[in-house]
């Protein structure tokens, strides 16, 4: 298992054919996007042309429903034993409490997670991070799975998390499947398959049939592919260690003054999320998600746990307004530092990731560059936001650039009858 315009045919009838025209008109150039992006594929993805995901042959097929791909069989006939790949390698699940079991699958992403293309930097995942992201209520510690060789070395992982997340009009209890991580000298040994199949199979354990997941790359199909933009809070280390460069600037200083940022936040009433808010923090980010076709569906247990500040992890901030004392906005960021790879002088990148924010009476400009004031006052290298939501509003005009990596979305054993605009989707999977 792994914005916010309609698809042409739901624009209500009263709006102008310019308008329905633009609109089929955008939806054609998403589709030929992903399609071409597809067969450009060096290879063919043999092992997902097997899987009830989305195909390219289903691609402007308008006569497939939408809904599960295959619908669920008995609980009996679900695959009882572990697909173990050879008698050299034994699965296990890997108890995220034990502190020695954690370190283990800390080493493991730390040193073959994900890498940039020219590997100058790869995913630094804390222990607190990984132990928040995989730990969410209601979570199964057997969705956690490890693949030992026979010496008892850690060699491969893959997560899984119950979510419940709404498609247009109704609520989808799938799994969030995260992770996948292979020992790169065995990433010929096609163990992530393996892998892919044994969580999904546990999932089906669970009765949950559906999924999501994210890749850098192209498998078959993505729901919508998204862009990171990137915000430089510590410019010069950031060229320093060669993730950005100063062409076209005259000066290093005058490169530095460009980033520069206020000292204070602007908003009045801007304040740091505490355990009291959860039940307002909940009901505005339960409105916001609305106008979203594919979005998570938060009740007050999901919101604290995700959203309630924790050190290093996510930060949040809300507005409360001083007269009313009213929750009217809210914004957030999640912490995932990189190493450096390939730099004489620094070890570690922080970055700051954009989580969700709700903008109601204060301009989400201004809240997002409040936002950016607490990222920088805590050290961050820099801030990532993708073009997800309403974020194309605020990422020009607060000096975001477009980086080179998409992350591609994608639904296991769903169809969706369109490929989505970025802006269109309301889910940030970590």
């Amino acid at each position: 298992m792994a914005g916010n315009d309609a698809p042409a045919e739901n624009i209500p009838s009263n709006e102008s054919n310019a308008s329905s025209e633009k609109e089929i008109e955008m939806s054609i150039d998403a589709l030929a996007s992903t399609v071409q992006e597809t067969f450009l594929l060096p290879k063919r993805h043999k092992f997902w042309e097997t899987q009830p995901v989305i195909q390219i042959s289903d691609l402007g097929e308008t006569s497939l429903p939408e809904g599960p791909i295959q619908q669920p069989t008995l609980l009996s006939e679900v695959k009882q034993e572990p697909y173990n790949p050879t008698a050299a390698y034994e699965l296990f699940t890997c108890d995220l409490d034990s502190e020695e079991v954690c370190s283990e699958v800390y080493t493991l992403l730390t040193n073959h997670y994900v890498e940039d293309e020219y590997r100058l930097f790869r995913f630094n995942y804390s222990k607190e991070f990984l132990r928040w992201a995989l730990r969410p209520p209601g979570y199964f510690p057997s969705w956690h799975i490890g693949l030992r060789v026979t010496s008892k070395k850690l060699v491969a992982f893959i997560s899984g998390i119950p979510a419940k997340i709404r498609i247009r009009d109704g609520v989808v209890v799938l799994a969030e499947i995260n992770f996948l991580c292979v020992h790169k000298k065995l990433r010929s040994r096609r163990l992530a398959p393996v892998m892919i199949k044994e969580v999904s199979r546990r999932v089906r354990m669970e009765n949950i049939w559906q999924a999501a997941y994210t890749a850098g790359v192209v498998l078959s199909t993505p729901i919508t592919t998204c862009l990171f933009w990137h915000r430089s809070l510590n410019p010069k280390k950031l060229i320093d260690v060669g993730f950005t460069r100063i062409d076209g600037w005259a000066t290093m200083t005058g490169y530095i003054n460009f980033y520069k940022l206020p000292e204070q936040t602007a908003t009045p009433g801007f304040r740091k999320m505490e355990p009291h808010d959860v039940a307002a923090v909940t009901r505005l980010l339960r409105e916001y998600l609305k106008q979203f076709v594919v979005a998570p569906d938060f009740d007050e247990n999901d919101v604290e746990h995700w959203l309630l500040p924790k050190e290093d992890v996510v930060d949040s901030s809300l507005v409360e307004s001083p007269e009313s004392h009213e929750i009217t906005d809210f914004c957030s960021f999640y912490t995932v530092s990189s190493s450096i790879l390939d730099s004489q002088t620094h070890s570690v990148l922080k970055v700051a990731y954009s989580y969700y924010n709700v903008s109601t009476e204060t301009p989400l400009l201004q809240l997002m560059n409040d936002a950016l004031i607490v990222a920088k006052k805590k050290d961050f290298d820099v801030f990532n936001a993708l073009d997800v939501m309403q974020n194309e509003t605020f990422l020009k005009e607060l000096k975001f650039n477009p980086g080179d990596g998409k992350l591609r979305y994608y639904l296991y054993n769903y169809r969706l009858k369109h490929i989505l605009r970025s802006s269109e989707l309301g889910l940030v999977l970590l």
